[in-house]
């Protein structure tokens, strides 16, 4: 009985290993937490069908996707002419979701919301600014009782799309900024501490009384990290949320039809100024026919089903419009 029980396995699972079809992706940190998700609810709906993805920084999987070493990459910012035209083949950037990125700190003796105009932001992340007391900070949050303490800039030390998204921001608000540093997924910081991913930025700023750094909404919501307002165009001061990330995709300008575009410093009273659209990078023609068929199915999972998941972590979905045209621009995945 047991070498009858032992034959069987020996046939069967190979059968079933045959059966299992693994896609591999690789990228964006910055959307990780809702792509986890998705992969995680489309295996429970398709057993057969595993979808792999490392999270190593939009510039890995810029570089893996263009050199076909995964079914897929994923960046926080989209491919350049010069990238997309250097890849092994045609890559679409695909939206899949909205986040924002908010500025986080550990002032001794402060507790409140603290509110931050562009100016000072800047300022800050140029070395200008360096006392928490300063009357710029003091001007945005009138009753609050600064200390004579340093600030201690914190930043990613590792190649991210987070960087990319605030430096895009810092560069639309500050000329000074635009001309010195510029934006990037890794930038030559004018000072500071790096730490490697939210993790790190995060604790160093726990751990550096004084310090203030940036990480991504739902890593501030999740680690219960205390984050700032950003005045908008507008002139309002708003938080990251879901809804102003929201208001910030709706007033942004016109969706082009490759779907490369920034909306930070979107217009709008409601809207956050540092939120963005992320993108899954997806080759039109798979090597593997049977691969390309997967991904096109699961994309249109995603831009249905898929964005009723969104809201639960902290990311905005795509607007209704944005959805329509990347259903059709899903038709070209082979």
């Amino acid at each position: 009985m047991r070498k009858v029980i032992l034959f069987w396995l020996c046939v069967l699972l190979p059968v079933a290993a045959l059966g299992q079809t693994k896609l591999n992706g690789a990228g964006a940190t910055f959307p990780y937490p809702m792509y986890s998700k998705w992969f995680s609810e489309y295996h429970k709906l398709h057993s057969d069908i595993e979808i792999n993805y490392q999270s190593i920084g939009s510039g890995g999987g810029i570089r893996q996707v263009s050199e076909g070493t995964v079914e897929f990459g994923a960046s926080d910012v989209p491919m350049n002419d010069e990238q997309l035209k250097a890849a092994k083949s045609k890559i679409l950037n695909i939206p899949t979701v909205l986040g924002a990125v908010v500025p986080v700190y550990s002032v001794p003796g402060v507790s409140a919301d603290l509110k931050f105009t562009p100016d000072v932001l800047a300022g800050i992340f140029l070395g200008r600014i360096t006392k928490w007391n300063d009357k710029a900070i003091a001007g945005a949050n009138p009753g609050v009782n600064f200390p004579d303490k340093d600030i201690v800039v914190i930043h990613r030390s590792d190649g991210s799309g987070t960087t990319f998204i605030w430096t895009d921001y810092l560069s639309k608000v500050s000329a000074d900024w635009k001309s010195q540093v510029g934006s990037g997924t890794a930038v030559k910081w004018p000072l500071g501490l790096g730490g490697k991913g939210n993790e790190q930025v995060a604790a160093y700023v726990r751990q550096m009384p004084g310090a203030i750094g940036y990480v991504e909404l739902i890593y501030a919501l999740q680690t219960k990290i205390p984050f700032g307002s950003v005045q908008n165009v507008a002139g309002n001061f708003v938080k990251g949320s879901l809804d102003s990330v929201t208001a910030a995709a709706a007033s942004a300008p016109k969706m082009p039809a490759d779907f490369r575009i920034s909306i930070t410093n979107a217009p709008g009273k409601d809207s956050y100024p540092i939120a963005s659209f992320t993108w899954l990078l997806i080759p039109a023609s798979s090597k593997d026919p049977a691969k390309g068929k997967i991904l096109s199915d699961f994309l249109n999972w995603m831009v249905t089903d898929g964005q009723k998941m969104t809201s639960a972590l902290a990311y905005a979905p795509l607007p209704d419009n944005v959805a329509a045209k990347v259903k059709e621009a899903i038709k070209q995945v082979r």
